[in-house]
């Protein structure tokens, strides 16, 4: 944590500082390397497919073996398809480093160079005999395309790159040369001719592969720089909505996981005002995460700005699901799990009304149950987005967006709706008792044909009790408590998150959702991950 406040200014003086100390050293990202291995393992097949058919299709298909009555016939091929069939399978390994990648690929290159060559030239001119004067090879060998083919499929470092490709193209004149001398021939190239037709296109080769394999590797690492954000560095895109993008992303020296929201790059594109305001709607939701205590509130780390602008926050990340894709995966849940869910989310409102700040989208897909440390079921409040300060200014009121209702159709106050009335905290009570129906039923409160309909019936028509909406047993003192947090006047509903936490206690009719009922559907449906050991 910075001891700096969290103030946009802050922010962008730490923007400011990173992008002065650089990142230099980036490497390619994770993601890149298991593309670049895939890639590799393809070619690798390819290749072996090739020199089979090529070598040995008639002696497969024809029962022709007379290509195998000298070792020098079919011994690079089979040597060549071996090779690759290794490279094939140790790209498959769970243990590949991004360094043994590079090693294997840019080996790989060499050697199969030389197949080519082998088998391109090696016993071509057998039995002949005379001088060349002028050189009677047809254009490039398919080394040329091999070496220029690698600079994509193995992004390594231009150096190293540079010395494979020259190892590489070297195959042709090494091989020639070994043909003229220990092939059965004895043509004789004159040198000049050896130099223009042998070696000369083969630098033109070099230098165009290294001008494509510094680019190649130079994308690369501009993306690793663009996915840098402070001291984490971002994985695998989680998800995105409302203001940004959720990434997995790893520490440089923790072994701590994290998750880091962004904002979405078209979000800042209006450029202006717009991106001012963006900006401070963002800065004003990890503000107003970072203030909270509630261990039922999603834990915020770090929050500022990338060396390209990018606005982020970085916080815990979660083993679980949210409850929209729990009821969307399992079904309705029991009654009494229900209320021991809702009572943890009434935790993180209560912290959160006593601080003026209402939450105004809660939904099930901002309610995460996870598998918390040994705790199980346990909730966390997420993205405080659209929190709103009891005590906000009139002139800061733009920063929820000009002319649009905030929050959810589905969840949405019907205060919200109107909005010709303040909004407090009891407008987050009748967005929980619609989370409440969607957990108990599967089913919205109301489902209107266009979202503005579904509005217009929050603000206007009744609900359908959840009994009635699902064969799963409702007590019904816990449809009361529901029925009233769904109340048009929000004076008719539970005043505070601990009034309403209390009214759930009161539900003694229900079994209790205890460790070994928790424990036996995480088992079932989330098994914890198994940890190697170090």
């Amino acid at each position: 944590m910075h001891d700096e406040p969290y103030t946009t200014s802050a922010v962008i003086r730490r923007a400011y500082t990173a992008t002065a100390q650089g990142l230099s050293g980036a490497t390619l990202p994770d993601d890149l390397v298991i593309r670049s291995a895939k890639r590799l393992r393809a070619l690798a097949l390819v290749y072996a497919f090739v020199f089979f058919m090529s070598s040995f299709s008639q002696a497969v298909f024809f029962a022709d073996l007379s290509e195998f009555e000298s070792f020098h016939d079919w011994g690079p091929s089979a040597i060549s398809i071996l090779v690759a069939l290794v490279v094939a399978w140790v790209t498959t390994r769970p243990q590949l480093t991004t360094r043994m990648l590079m090693t294997v690929g840019l080996t790989f290159e060499v050697v199969g160079s030389f197949g080519i060559a082998m088998a391109q030239y090696w016993g071509v001119y057998e039995g002949l005999t005379y001088q060349m004067d002028h050189l009677e090879i047809a254009g490039l060998s398919w080394v040329a395309p091999w070496v220029m083919l690698f600079s994509i499929v193995i992004p390594a470092k231009p150096g190293k790159a540079l010395i494979a490709t020259v190892a590489s193209v070297s195959a042709v004149p090494i091989t020639m040369a070994l043909t003229m001398k220990y092939g059965g021939t004895t043509i004789a190239l004159a040198p000049e001719m050896f130099v223009v037709g042998l070696i000369f296109p083969y630098l033109l080769i070099i230098l165009m592969t290294h001008v494509g394999a510094r680019a190649i590797y130079r994308l690369g690492t501009d993306v690793a720089r663009a996915r840098e954000m402070g001291s984490y560095r971002l994985v695998e895109r989680l998800g995105q909505g409302g203001m940004g993008e959720v990434w997995r992303a790893k520490h440089r020296m923790l072994a701590r996981p994290a998750a880091i929201k962004l904002v979405r790059p078209e979000v800042l594109e209006g450029g202006g005002e717009h991106h001012d305001i963006a900006l401070k709607r963002f800065t004003q939701e990890a503000q107003a995460t970072a203030s909270m205590r509630s261990p039922h509130t999603i834990e915020l780390y770090d929050f500022g700005v990338s060396a390209e602008g990018t606005f982020y926050y970085v916080m815990e990340l979660l083993d679980g699901f949210d409850l929209e894709t729990l009821v969307e995966k399992f079904g309705p849940i029991p009654a009494e799990r229900a209320v021991h869910l809702i009572r943890q989310v009434c935790h993180s409102l209560a912290e959160a009304h006593e601080h003026g700040l209402i939450h105004r989208d809660i939904k099930p897909a901002n309610i995460y149950v996870c598998r918390y440390g040994r705790d199980l079921d346990f909730v966390k409040v997420l993205d405080f987005g659209l929190v709103k300060h009891r005590r906000e200014r009139e002139n800061d009121l733009k920063l929820t967006a000009p002319d649009v209702v905030s929050g959810t159709p589905g969840y949405i106050s019907p205060e919200q709706v109107a909005g010709d009335q303040p909004i407090d905290g009891r407008t987050d009570i009748y967005c929980l008792g619609c989370v409440a129906y969607w957990l108990l039923t599967g089913h919205l409160v109301f489902q209107g044909s266009t979202a503005m309909r579904t509005m217009v019936m929050h603000l206007n028509e009744e609900p359908v009790p959840p009994s009635q909406r699902t064969e799963l047993e409702i007590p019904a003192v816990l449809e009361q408590i529901i029925m009233q947090c769904l109340e048009k006047d929000p004076a008719h509903r539970a005043q505070t998150a601990d009034e309403l936490s209390r009214a759930l206690v009161a539900c003694e009719t229900l079994p209790e959702w205890d460790r070994e009922r928790e424990a036996q559907w995480w088992e079932t449906h989330q098994p914890a991950p198994v940890v190697a050991p170090s």
